[in-house]
């Protein structure tokens, strides 16, 4: 028999129960994958949440979101990104799958046929106040998706979400303002904003919750040129 520095090799034994655990996994994952995309973002939404809820373990969350992402990533839309921030972002979340485009306009342009495009907001171009101009397309996810993170990009679809009770809103307004008296502003109008990006003489505020664009508080809301161009869900 071949040693190995002075020692005798040993035949790996294979460990049943952990062998039976792992068919069980792959099992599940075939099943699941075969169940195909969820209805709606939103569904997909409160079904993640649910799962989370009952996850205690962070480490256990984070692996579960990580799943949850490529297993959207094969049964979903096809997903294409643009920028350094949302290839890091997509790959953490949704594996290597994604399309990689040039620009943002780019990125837009597949999402009108149905893709979903996630796009730096650090880009120096306000590429997300065209939203205003396009209202089949609107913000469905923000990464990080976290209640404390900052979101460095944005996905767009022509697939719009609703309201999940833990939600964050996306609206620009072209005031010329500060940021601090926009806030307060929108405060008046009933709604807490926080300034998210600046460029193009356009500004990007988040607002808590969900709302609409039709809501009427906001007509009171700086700027001639505003509006909401989505919404993104928090975990």
């Amino acid at each position: 028999m071949a040693r190995k520095h002075g020692a005798l090799l040993e035949e790996p034994k294979v460990d049943t129960d952990r062998l039976v655990l792992d068919q069980a996994l792959i099992e599940a994952l075939t099943d699941r994958l075969a169940a195909g995309a969820d209805p709606s973002p939103d569904a997909s939404t409160l079904a993640l949440r649910a799962l989370l809820a009952e996850s205690y373990d962070p480490h256990q969350s984070a692996m579960l979101r990580a799943l949850w992402g490529r297993i959207e990533a094969r049964t979903g839309a096809p997903l294409v990104v643009a920028g350094p921030a949302a290839r890091l972002l997509a790959a953490d979340r949704f594996g290597l799958s994604a399309q990689a485009v040039a620009d943002p306009d780019a990125a837009l342009a597949q999402a009108v046929t149905g893709a979903r495009a996630l796009i730096d907001l650090a880009t120096g171009r306000p590429w997300w106040g065209k939203l205003l101009a396009r209202p089949e397309l609107q913000v469905i996810a923000a990464l990080p998706d976290d209640r404390n993170g900052v979101p460095s990009a944005l996905m767009v679809a022509a697939s719009p979400t609703g309201p999940t009770g833990e939600d964050r809103t996306f609206w620009v307004t072209d005031s010329g303002l500060s940021d601090g008296r926009i806030v307060e502003a929108l405060s008046a109008c009933g709604f807490v904003a926080r300034p998210l990006a600046s460029a193009g003489g356009l500004k990007l505020f988040t607002l808590a919750g969900y709302v609409q664009v039709e809501d009427g508080r906001l007509s009171a809301a700086p700027g001639a040129l505003k509006g909401v161009i989505g919404a993104a869900p928090l975990f």
